[in-house]
């Protein structure tokens, strides 16, 4: 349980990850687009989109070889409950909140494995 905050609190305690969210907050970015805004490689990218999804707060999507990220509903719900919790000197009673989400993320998980993906081509990661 407690490995599950921690990761909430990570993804929001560096200044590169809050500007991922930034943008995020526009929609629905590319892997491409978000380089190309945040001016960093592609090896850091990955590192910080591989916290921010493992925290719930950003989901991502393939497409082809292309990565996709969005703001994830359930996981924003969590870390404002976290945040609840710090402020009402109760996290160390969450552990509710945090079966709560391990059902939400199975649930995802079942969803998208019977869905069917159509290939998106997005003009900022077409080649040629």
């Amino acid at each position: 349980m407690k490995k599950e905050y921690i990761r909430v609190f990570k993804a929001l305690s560096d200044e590169q990850r809050l500007r991922v969210l930034e943008i995020l907050c526009e929609g629905e970015q590319c892997a491409c687009q978000l380089l190309e805004d945040l001016e960093i490689s592609q090896p850091t990218l990955s590192h910080h989109m591989k916290i921010l999804c493992e925290s719930g707060i950003v989901r991502s999507r393939r497409a082809g070889r292309w990565s996709y990220y969005a703001i994830d509903e359930g996981g924003c719900k969590y870390a404002i409950k976290l945040l609840e919790a710090v402020a009402d000197k109760s996290l160390g009673q969450i552990l509710f909140i945090g079966t709560a989400r391990r059902g939400l993320q199975i649930l995802r998980r079942s969803q998208s494995a019977t869905r069917v993906r159509a290939a998106v081509k997005s003009a900022c990661c077409e080649v040629g």
